[in-house]
């Protein structure tokens, strides 16, 4: 009888921190502007440069600890992880090892195989390290040190997942909560949520771990599945040949689908971590933490229900909607503008859910105003405009946020409600089909669609069609 075996799955989470700025200097932490323009002598380790720690990261450590039902240490502080690598500029990475600021936590997760608690072993501040950028035209590689020092959280999960499935659930989980309490974007795609998976496999029933790899360069949840049931059939296969798995770093190549390896798996001694002399222990005070757990927000799992009895709102939309703070938020708003939450439910889940995923943009980035959507939905309601001109309005809120009511007028979209010149269009439709008319006077019910086709066609589609289809009865 074939060996059956079971995955065992631990994460090691960086989520990179919305701060203003970096961790322990004042340049910007700001994405994407050009190459080494936000740094100064901290961040770039020129000799004598001091750091002093940015209250914010604190803070934001702590919010995300209380999140995630962690205990906060009184009293924590940062160690020196010495490597040389181009990208870090001082040649140590400054961490927290021996007293992170929060530890022994958990999370809750639902897959289809049910809940499961997953268990946080730490969670530590750190600085982030400078970016290389491979020049395959010149051969040669440059570093960007605009992201050198910028704030990072590392998760430490403990080895509680068995599939890719439940790492999934436990990735939205911790990203649905950093953009809840807005410590982070974690856009994955953008480096500011990156996750490191350690894997093993052993026999079913068996209570010895197996040997570990660490796969790198995961930047999206299809890498990572793909990398954990690529990583799985491999230490399975090599064990089913009797050979051993090797303890190592593997990077994951995405075109390839693979994974290869990048260097055998240090341990701790060979960064010879010590205390950081430069920087004081951070002491936390009863109060602190006191005022950090009052700002905690309403979280998307509270947020779904409450918006079921409130807002009288199905289980499936309340989900969907509460999965982005953002979304939620514009919805609520939105619902109390215009009184009508099942339409703008029905306009946030269909349009808005539509225009995004063609433009690839993400829910945290809607930047439309609650009252353009409203005013919209309730024109719609008065029958000013019909539902297709209504679509086309929408676009232009997405898009340039326009006040909706003068841009209908400007762009001719005003349903028609003058029943005279309505009148006077039905009649013209009658006296150029008169077989027609005859046809329905005959009996022939059916014929009626065309000819309010007919008439919507003489308004330009600015008619009302239950009002035509009255209009028309009335007169035949």
């Amino acid at each position: 009888m074939a060996k059956q075996y079971e995955t065992v799955i631990g994460l090691e989470v960086h989520v990179e921190l919305s701060t203003k700025t970096k961790i322990f200097c004042g340049c910007a932490a700001t994405f994407g502007e050009e190459p080494n323009t936000h740094t100064c002598p901290v961040c770039t380790g020129m000799p004598g440069a001091l750091p002093v720690l940015n209250k914010k990261v604190v803070e934001y450590a702590m919010k995300l600890g209380i999140a995630a039902n962690c205990q906060i240490n009184r009293y924590s502080r940062f160690d020196r992880k010495n490597y040389f690598y181009p990208d870090n500029p001082q040649n140590y990475q400054i961490s927290q090892l021996y007293l992170p600021i929060c530890h022994d936590g958990w999370l809750d997760i639902e897959t289809a195989s049910g809940n499961k608690k997953i268990r946080i072993h730490e969670m530590h501040m750190e600085e982030d390290a400078g970016k290389l950028i491979h020049d395959e035209w010149e051969d040669c590689s440059l570093v960007d040190y605009n992201r050198s020092g910028v704030p990072l959280i590392e998760i430490v999960s403990e080895p509680d997942m068995r599939t890719a499935e439940e790492v999934i659930a436990y990735l939205e989980k911790l990203k649905m909560i950093c953009q809840y309490l807005g410590v982070s974007d974690c856009k994955l795609q953008e480096g500011s949520m990156r996750a490191d998976v350690n894997l093993s496999v052993r026999e079913v029933g068996s209570e010895t771990m197996g040997t570990r790899t660490e796969m790198k360069n995961l930047n999206s949840f299809k890498a990572i599945t793909h990398a954990i049931e690529g990583e799985r059939a491999r230490q399975i296969e090599l064990l089913e040949e009797g050979r051993q798995v090797i303890q190592e770093t593997r990077r994951w190549d995405d075109n390839k689908e693979s994974s290869y390896s990048m260097r055998s798996k240090e341990d701790a001694k060979d960064y010879r971590y010590f205390p950081d002399p430069d920087l004081m222990p951070v002491v936390i005070s009863e109060g602190w933490i006191e005022d950090i757990k009052k700002q905690q927000p309403e979280f998307a799992p509270e947020k779904a229900k409450r918006f079921q009895q409130e807002y009288g709102l199905p289980q499936y939309d309340a989900s969907i909607l509460t999965q982005s703070r953002r979304m939620a938020d514009i919805f609520e708003e939105t619902a109390g503008l215009c009184g009508q939450p099942k339409k703008v439910s029905n306009w946030m889940m269909g349009e808005t859910m539509r225009i995004l995923k063609e433009k690839g943009m993400d829910p945290e980035e809607l930047s439309f105003t609650p009252s353009h959507l409203a005013d919209l939905i309730l024109a719609l309601e008065r029958k000013e405009i019909n539902q297709q001109g209504a679509k086309q309005v929408f676009e232009q809120i997405m898009e340039n946020d326009v006040e909706p009511i003068s841009y209908m007028k400007e762009k001719g979209l005003m349903m028609v409600s003058d029943d005279g010149a309505i009148s006077r269009a039905v009649e013209e439709v009658m006296a150029e089909n008169p077989e027609t008319v005859e046809d329905y006077r005959g009996g022939k019910e059916k014929v009626l669609g065309f000819l309010v086709g007919q008439v919507m066609k003489k308004m330009k589609g600015k008619a009302d069609p239950g009002k035509v289809n009255a209009l028309l009865r009335e007169k035949l």
